[in-house]
């Protein structure tokens, strides 16, 4: 069988379960240990990540990339290009082509994909509209580690400056928090920015403001008895190659992590490091180190009390193996169509006076 990470799949599989009266035909004909049905499974459901995942696999033809930008592991991408092939019943990528391209009934159906997820994002944008209650509550999707970290300190500092405002924060993963402001589930996104990790938000779409800056930096527990400051970190790199450095990390295809790669990198010097564990949070990496299990990339504000009390220390010099991203919200163009709440519209007003922005 070719590896799932190559975007190629196995010849459809035998029906599962008990045998439909196909199956128990064909075992007849074929005898003991013949094939027993050459129909592939049928699935009951389409979930619409798996139209999505395909109309990006249309427009960049790389298994590897689309992964990158939905944020899921390449196995994991592939599996559900798979599920859409199966329950449509036909083959819409051609495999055996590179770069990757369409079958004629992947191209029919990319078109088809487009207008169904168009009318889906419309017609849940119609309800919405009709919605009469919370029209006074800004509803924020924020990425995990911005909702446990900066939200709440930025949310303070925020109706002390503009005022009361009535919120409801929904924490997900940086996909799902982007889909969430896309798709009209949101007024505001939170999220994090780098130029190497750029968001696929379009920006004649959608509008951007910046908030702050945030550092994302080793830290360890620190060493007991630890006498000068070069040695107080419990763990520190680079390490060594006979003694690495148990490493605690995001998980794969998280952003985070790759924000961690790209530092890494950058580095002075190659690091040695023993992976022990992994998360997608960064609170639960923080939970880890805490105890001293080893060492985690964290960024600066969720540390702050740690860090002061001690708990946590910087596991290399300043300036090295650390990466500074931008913090910024965004939300949709006001239009004809849709004008958006009007606390919305005072809150953008006034984070942009904030900024100097007419």
């Amino acid at each position: 069988m070719r590896p799932d990470r190559s975007g190629l799949r196995p010849p459809a599989a035998a029906c599962r379960g008990p045998l439909q009266p196909c199956c128990r035909a064909a075992a007849a004909r074929a005898g003991p240990g013949g094939p027993v049905c050459g129909r592939r499974p049928t699935l009951n459901r389409v979930e619409t990540k798996w139209l999505e995942d395909f109309v990006s696999l249309a427009e960049t033809r790389s298994f590897s990339r689309s992964a990158q930008l939905r944020h899921v592991t390449q196995p994991a991408f592939s599996r559900r290009i798979q599920a859409l092939e199966a329950w449509i019943g036909i083959d819409l990528v051609d495999r055996s082509s590179y770069p990757t391209r369409l079958t004629p009934a992947g191209e029919t159906f990319h078109a088809q994909a487009l207008e169904i997820l168009e009318a889906l994002a419309a017609t849940r944008n119609m309800m919405r509209g009709l919605q009469a209650a919370g029209q006074d509550t800004i509803e924020f999707a924020v990425p995990h580690t911005l909702a446990f970290t900066f939200f709440p300190h930025w949310l303070m500092d925020l109706r002390q400056r503009f005022g009361a405002v009535k919120t409801r924060l929904t924490a997900l993963n940086v996909h799902d928090a982007v889909l969430r402001l896309t798709e009209g589930g949101c007024d505001l996104l939170i999220a994090y920015h780098h130029p190497s990790q750029p968001l696929q938000i379009p920006a004649e779409r959608y509008e951007m403001l910046s908030l702050g800056r945030e550092t994302l930096a080793p830290y360890s527990k620190p060493a007991a008895g630890a006498g000068s400051p070069a040695r107080e970190a419990l763990f520190r790199l680079p390490g060594r190659t006979t003694s690495p450095v148990p490493f605690l990390a995001y998980a794969s295809g998280a952003y985070m992590a790759r924000m961690v790669e790209q530092l890494m990198r950058a580095g002075p010097e190659p690091l040695h490091l023993e992976p022990i564990y992994e998360t997608d949070m960064a609170e639960g990496l923080k939970a880890m180190a805490l105890e001293g299990h080893g060492l985690a990339f964290l960024p600066e504000s969720s540390v702050a009390r740690e860090l002061k009390a001690r708990r946590l220390v910087r596991a290399a010099a300043p300036g090295l193996w650390e990466v500074t991203m931008e913090v910024r919200i965004y939300r949709e163009r006001p239009s004809s169509v849709r004008h958006g709440k009007p606390g919305v519209q005072s809150l953008w007003a006034f984070l942009g006076a904030d900024q100097g922005l007419p």
